[in-house]
């Protein structure tokens, strides 16, 4: 059985519409920890150019059927899918995480670019992007890139 996590921090910037899921690519937002971590959890991270971020789809409601397939954001220009062929948000733990680009490091405060995270949304954990982790030939159907086309554009 799993623990119960705690959020390390929140996210703070000026999306605050959950459903509101293009555009993310010049968001800035902020990541405010938890005063538990002291002023040297984040020491190192400057050293990085992204870092990724886990957290919790706490503002949208699971799926209430997790059976059967769907189209993503409900595009019937694209494919229906299983739960675990989509990253959509309504999901069995609500977990997202992204790859976010690192815009400036302080003692309790790490901003980002691209986190796809509205305003208030607890962050799980934060860890460096090191390519060693990094796949390096990613396969993909042609229709996530139809699906993502305005996700992150700037």
């Amino acid at each position: 059985m799993l623990d119960s996590l705690v959020a390390v921090g929140h996210v703070r910037n000026h999306r605050t519409d959950p459903g509101d899921s293009d555009g993310w690519g010049d968001v800035v937002s902020r990541i405010e920890l938890d005063e538990r971590f002291g002023d040297q959890a984040l020491t190192g991270l400057e050293e990085f150019s992204h870092a990724l971020v886990l957290f919790h789809f706490d503002q949208l409601a699971e799926r209430s059927d997790y059976t059967g397939v769907r189209r993503p954001r409900g595009r019937d220009d694209l494919p229906a899918v299983g739960l675990f062929a989509d990253r959509g948000p309504r999901r069995p733990n609500r977990i997202g995480v992204t790859a976010a680009e690192i815009v400036s490091v302080g003692a309790r405060v790490l901003e980002v670019r691209g986190l796809d995270a509205v305003d208030g949304t607890p962050v799980i954990d934060i860890k460096p992007v090191m390519r060693e982790f990094e796949p390096v030939n990613i396969r993909q159907p042609e229709w996530v890139a139809r699906l993502m086309s305005e996700y992150f554009v700037r």
